[in-house]
């Protein structure tokens, strides 16, 4: 279940709405500049909203009301950007060893060895970043956030630096990702195959107003 109410001024513009869903994954499209990576942002703890209540898979992470505000760590969710954000001195196995150092000790679903058999990252990990393509550097950003053990992942844009080929190949994998796992993910995309092929639930955000899309 993923419940957000948020308001929150941006500019020129006050970003507000309310959602509550049950569906695993929740897709949030809009024009640029519409306030989509600030509602991740506000979801992740990296932004507070002036007000607003955040509560997914039961877990309250934000009421300001009722003065709730978990730091970002404490939120355990794991954020994919548009670019992979790894750490260039680090080799592959490192970089996911860094995403398993955040996880919790105990709650763990998935483990080291699950997750390079699911992403085929093996004949990777003694790389470093450079010596990566886009949609390899992709798979160990997504690899590294699944092993922090996250109740819910954020997926912002994280195909649209890829070519068609490359991005085919990771929204496929992103499909077994959220067919395999029981967790939560909210991912921003403008491209309808994407939202077609992944998203339970659709909101938009335009004018400053987001809410759930009718079927």
């Amino acid at each position: 279940m993923i419940e957000l109410r948020l308001r929150h001024r941006l500019g020129e513009i006050e970003l507000s709405g309310e959602i509550e869903v049950g569906a695993r994954v929740l897709a949030l499209c809009g024009p640029s500049g519409s306030g989509k990576t600030s509602v991740l942002n506000m979801i992740a703890g990296l932004m507070r909203p002036d007000e607003g209540r955040i509560v997914i898979g039961g877990e309250t992470l934000l009421d300001t009301r009722g003065g709730v505000d978990l730091p970002a760590r404490a939120r355990r969710l794991g954020y994919v950007f548009q670019e992979p954000r790894l750490f260039p001195h680090l080799s592959v196995r490192a970089n996911l060893v860094y995403g398993a150092q955040l996880a919790p000790r105990d709650g763990a679903f998935v483990s080291f060895d699950d997750i390079v058999a699911l992403l085929g990252i093996a004949p990777l990990l003694a790389r470093r970043p450079d010596r990566l393509s886009g949609g390899e550097k992709q798979r160990v950003a997504i690899g590294r956030a699944l092993l922090s053990q996250p109740r819910a992942l954020l997926l912002d844009e994280p195909l649209s630096a890829l070519d068609d080929a490359r991005r085919q190949d990771i929204l496929a994998l992103m499909e077994s990702l959220r067919d395999a796992f029981a967790i939560p993910m909210l991912f921003v995309s403008h491209r309808v195959d994407e939202i077609a092929r992944l998203a339970g639930e659709v909101a938009t955000i335009a004018a400053g107003r987001f809410q759930l899309r009718a079927r």
